[in-house]
């Protein structure tokens, strides 16, 4: 059975049943159908959070498939539950980019998923339209604004540096010249499209902490210069009002369920490689008022998905996991040790031992946060016991825990022995993790520091673009930002052909963005996009609806 017809084969609970697990009553639930729901904030108490034991799930560098984060999350948290602990697995949204693109929907996999599978990797609850709304309200009240005689702030047109977002892989809109038309539409420049996912309004959803701090942050943003070189801000415009009120739903997380019954939260969906790449910081203390355990994942590989997770998101909210699950695959070991992508599911022990080093470049990447590691190994129907027997003999010689997993086959029961590795793991957690650098570093020395411990790079190159930019940024007070590095998730390098371990290497940063709504500094290395394009064949020629209007080949 595909992902799809084992979702479609198990019926969901009402989420009444569900949230009365979690002793939620049914009269604050906000319905949208009768299988998910909008929870109030009201629900979330900081006595409880700082009792809750939080999981935190990455991963290996993938594969352009990935690694199985999600799968093993839900697999995770449904053994959890099996174990009798109160437990509420929390993730991000679907993207439609990779859901008609590449990766499909991020839903998990096999018999480890959430339901409903099609609305999640659909339009859900509308939160991704609304932040999308939200972002281009503020691109035509800037175009407005430009074009004012009466209310003009005097913007030059040239240093407007808001983009617009789609949540699609469109790469015909990277880069567009708008207000075209004569006089009527403008003064026309150069601009373009971010996909959703990595807009400014996505990352502040997903770090506000309440209303009020909601629309704090996008009155934050920075939009523009005037004409004598003064920062714009949205709420020069008189926009973060208007703005909030788009997203006054989208704020609540998203109540839903596991295929076994148990209560999941969904919210938020930035990208690692482009974005902080993290679930909402909502939705997380949600679930660690509402469980004893919350199981979450961060995006891509661990020096992205993990570095962000901590380096921002956790420093923000005042968290710290308990323990990290480092999801690897033999498929993608034997990827980084120099197999095709075609030939991942013939046996190969020496490939096997040949990925070995980008697997301990994460461990100990990890390692320097301070926390408890279990390695989980994702199990595919092709690893073979000599290879599964190699890889996790090499675990234990490097001295970490290693349990194998089986979600996707099997659901919680195939995590069991995953579960009971994080539970002691982090019941013997006392310690908070260690941030990579301070807030008072500068920006340069942040960069180092992360380029030097996470990824394992040797020097930080700027190119002269980027140390204009850097300075401006610095002299209008934002340098002591945390920084959000996007980067290819191909590799831990810049360069995506840089498989395993790559030594000697340096990363470039071509450029930065300020997301000061947000609270970040974006240092864009190599040849990363912020909008990426569809692959050669696309999932969208896969997918389609039949004449009982069923979806079908949506994965």
């Amino acid at each position: 059975m595909t992902d799809l017809e084992i979702a479609q084969s198990v019926p969901a609970q009402p989420i009444k049943e569900i949230a009365q697990k979690l002793n939620i009553p049914e009269s604050v639930l906000e319905y949208y159908g009768h299988d998910k729901a909008k929870l109030p904030l009201s629900l979330i108490e900081e006595a409880k959070v700082a009792k809750s034991n939080l999981v935190l799930v990455t991963a290996i560098t993938p594969t352009p498939a990935g690694e199985g984060k999600t799968t093993t999350s839900i697999g995770l948290g449904d053994a959890l539950c099996q174990m009798g602990k109160k437990t509420v697995t929390v993730i991000r949204e679907p993207s439609l980019g990779p859901v008609f693109g590449i990766k499909g929907g991020a839903a998990g996999g096999g018999w480890s998923q959430v339901i409903p599978m099609v609305d999640i990797n659909l339009h859900f609850t509308g939160d991704f339209h609304a932040i999308e709304k939200a972002n281009n309200l503020l691109s035509a009240l800037i175009e407005n604004n430009i074009q004012s005689k009466t209310k003009s702030l005097g913007i030059d047109p040239r240093t407007v540096q808001w983009k617009r977002c789609m949540d699609m892989n469109d790469r015909g809109l990277r880069n567009i010249i708008a207000a075209l038309g004569g006089k009527a539409g403008g003064i026309p420049r150069e601009t373009g499209f971010n996909i959703t996912a990595a807009s400014e309004i996505m990352a502040i959803l997903c770090l506000s902490t309440s209303f009020t701090d909601l629309k704090e942050k996008l009155g934050s943003i920075y939009v523009a210069d005037t004409w004598e070189g003064k920062p714009v801000f949205a709420r020069d415009l008189k926009a973060e009002g208007a703005m909030a009120v788009l997203l006054k739903d989208a704020i609540k997380t998203n109540l839903v369920q596991t295929l076994e019954g148990n209560p999941a939260i969904i919210h938020g969906g930035p990208f690692a490689n482009i974005a902080q790449g993290t679930n909402s910081i909502l939705a997380t203390k949600m679930g660690m008022s509402l469980g004893d355990f919350v199981v979450t994942e961060a995006g891509f590989g661990a020096d992205l998905g993990a570095e962000k997770f901590l380096n921002i998101k956790c420093r923000t909210a005042g968290l710290s996991p308990k323990v990290v699950v480092l999801v690897a695959t033999i498929r993608a070991l034997k990827y980084h040790g120099g197999k095709p992508l075609s030939d991942l599911t013939q046996e190969d022990t020496d490939a096997l031992e040949k990925g070995f080093p980008n697997l301990e470049r994460h461990i100990k990447s990890l390692q320097s946060f301070g926390l408890p590691i279990v390695v989980s190994v994702n199990g595919f129907t092709s690893d073979t016991e000599a290879e599964k027997q190699l890889l996790k003999a090499h675990c234990e010689k490097l001295g970490v825990s290693v349990a194998l997993s089986h979600g996707w086959a099997e659901g919680g029961k195939g995590c069991l022995d995953l579960a009971e590795k994080v539970v002691q793991a982090a019941e013997s957690c006392t310690t908070s993790f260690h941030p990579t650098y301070k807030l008072e570093d500068s920006v340069r020395t942040k960069m180092e520091k992360v380029c030097k411990t996470i990824y394992g790079a040797e020097h930080v190159l700027l190119t002269n673009k980027a140390k204009i930019q850097l300075q401006r940024y610095e002299k209008l007070g934002y340098g002591q930002l945390p920084i959000c590095i996007a980067k290819t998730q191909k590799s831990l390098s810049d360069d995506e052909k840089q498989l395993g371990r790559p030594e000697h290497f340096d990363i470039h940063i071509r450029e930065f963005e300020i997301a000061a709504g947000a609270g970040f500094i974006i240092p864009i290395a190599g040849n990363i996009l912020r909008m990426p394009g569809l692959p050669a064949t696309p999932a969208a020629e896969h997918i389609d609806m039949n004449e009982s209007g069923e979806i079908v080949g949506l994965f």
